[in-house]
């Protein structure tokens, strides 16, 4: 468990998104996207899609192991991955549950050797705070990534991840 996940005692763990709390997180993200852009400008993953073998899934818990947030790894090669599907409940917001999430998906970014880490996230108001969440960890926008079409509904960063010393 990172420290920032110890502060606000929740737990991170690698998991299956196929289970009813997961597939209840993911709804309730795609419903909180929908009034941001037309819904062929948003690029989302089924719990499915989320649990083919290039994607690695993390849940965070509370103490009581209800699933507060969820974020994946998606390796597009083997120097890219992507950051897919970062959500927490609104109540847990502020609690650094994000950076948590986001902490893992590095670390497990970086173990696999991958270079750099991309997303692409929503361009307008609504989403400052995944904003300042991917600039705090040290992602800055950036063109258009992958196969994604240049559009004003999206806006697109990036990390480059240096090898971890041994």
């Amino acid at each position: 468990m990172t420290e920032a996940a110890t502060a606000t005692k929740v737990a991170i763990a690698i998991e299956t998104p196929l289970q009813d709390d997961v597939r209840g997180l993911v709804d309730q993200l795609n419903a909180h996207l929908l009034p941001f852009a037309p819904i062929e400008y948003q690029f989302t993953l089924t719990v499915e899609q989320m649990a083919d073998p290039d994607t690695t899934v993390f849940v965070a818990r509370d103490g009581d192991g209800r699933a507060v947030g969820c974020g994946a790894l998606k390796v597009h090669s083997p120097e890219i991955g992507e950051v897919k599907r970062m959500y927490t409940l609104p109540e847990v917001r502020g609690l650094r549950v994000g950076s948590a999430l986001l902490d893992s998906i590095t670390r497990l970014a970086r173990d696999k050797g991958l270079s750099q880490l991309v997303l692409e996230t929503g361009p307008v108001p609504g989403f400052e705070s995944a904003w300042r969440l991917y600039e705090r960890a040290g992602f800055t926008r950036c063109g258009v990534v992958l196969d994604y079409p240049d559009s004003e509904y999206s806006a697109f960063f990036e990390k480059r991840l240096s090898p971890l010393a041994q």
